[in-house]
């Protein structure tokens, strides 16, 4: 692809750059701070967010399922280039990922808080 075909917008065309160079810094930069917030959050460990529930898990761990689901996105956006294919190639190839990602959280997060309960309160068991 040639280089003034290239798309030098991030978020929706609201910040723009001039050359490819000055576009990978600019996501990089972003990807960075990202990742220092989840960092600042890990080590910190907000007592409010450690405390909160949200559809069986911590208000915590939701917020860094989500920052994840957002670097990972724009890591597949900018830097695999599917911003400049067909909306039915996009779909393709993210939906399977956003679907198989959603179902390993939950039942990562369900069996995680079944082996809390288990050693809190003892053997536990579901009945069906």
């Amino acid at each position: 692809m040639a280089h003034e075909n290239h798309n030098l917008a991030i978020f929706r065309g609201t910040v723009k750059f001039k050359s490819n160079v000055q576009k990978i810094w600019g996501v990089l930069v972003f990807l960075s701070l990202v990742t220092i917030v989840e960092v600042i959050l890990g080590i910190l460990r907000p007592e409010f967010l450690e405390h909160t529930h949200l559809l069986g898990a911590k208000l915590l761990n939701w917020i860094f399922i989500f920052l994840t689901l957002v670097k990972a996105y724009y890591i597949t956006w900018d830097f695999m280039h599917m911003r400049d294919e067909k909306g039915s190639l996009k779909w393709a190839v993210v939906l399977p990922w956003v679907i198989l990602i959603s179902y390993l959280s939950f039942i990562l997060l369900t069996e995680g808080n079944y082996i809390h309960d288990v050693y809190a309160n003892g053997f536990l068991t579901w009945d069906f």
